[in-house]
């Protein structure tokens, strides 16, 4: 499968790009910094890095980085001192735009608890985490919920938004997918084990459209 990856020069993405070899896919690193990748992966030959931003001013890299393509997997979030004006978002919505251009129905995209959910229950601990998040840093929250928003309302894209806690760098790979205050869910997830669960997600499609809370077992 031709695969697009965002944010993937990140610790997050960068694992996200590994997970995605491993599984045999052809990527496209779509990224405004490639020189960050690591030379294991700027250098591999089964990975294209198109170098862009997410606007549409650079429409035709965005273009250019889907053609052929069949999903795009994205590991983008805002910054904890994220500027004002939902950059993000609007990053996003140049994303999509581009998507239907190119015929690309499929997303899977990182979240956060931020970005609620009606299956969700109210869980003290979560609801902390979020007031925390809009309260110190609203523009982040701000961006990270517009970024749900545009994601929710592409009717003609078979979306999956990835909503990850608090990640963590170790390396345990087992993760549960459900539902805050479902009784199930921890607080933590590996940045592993979000890549394992988008590579996992893409092949079997069973959140397409949906929004689960991803966290590490």
């Amino acid at each position: 499968m031709r695969v697009v990856i965002l944010g993937g020069t990140g610790p997050t993405g960068i694992l996200l790009i590994e997970e995605a070899l491993a599984a045999k896919h052809a990527l496209v690193v779509y990224a405004r910094s490639p020189q960050k990748l690591p030379a294991h992966l700027s250098k591999h030959p089964d990975i294209q890095i198109v170098k862009g931003e997410l606007a549409d001013a650079d429409a035709g890299a965005l273009d250019a980085a889907l053609a052929g393509a069949h999903a795009v997997l994205s590991a983008l979030g805002p910054a904890f001192a994220s500027p004002a004006g939902t950059p993000l978002a609007r990053g996003y919505a140049a994303v999509l735009a581009a998507m239907r251009r190119a015929g690309v129905r499929r997303l899977i995209a990182l979240g956060t608890p931020s970005n609620r959910d009606a299956h969700d229950r109210w869980h003290p601990v979560f609801a902390a985490m979020v007031l925390a998040v809009a309260v110190g840093a609203r523009s982040a929250y701000k961006d990270i919920v517009a970024v749900g928003d545009a994601v929710r309302e592409s009717e003609d894209v078979d979306w999956t938004l990835v909503r990850v806690p608090v990640l963590k760098n170790d390396k345990a790979r087992g993760v549960r997918a459900g539902y805050i205050g479902d009784g199930k869910a921890g607080y933590t997830l590996t940045r592993v084990g979000f890549a394992v669960f988008v590579l996992d997600e893409l092949e079997r499609g069973e959140w397409v459209k949906q929004a689960p809370l991803v966290t590490s077992v």
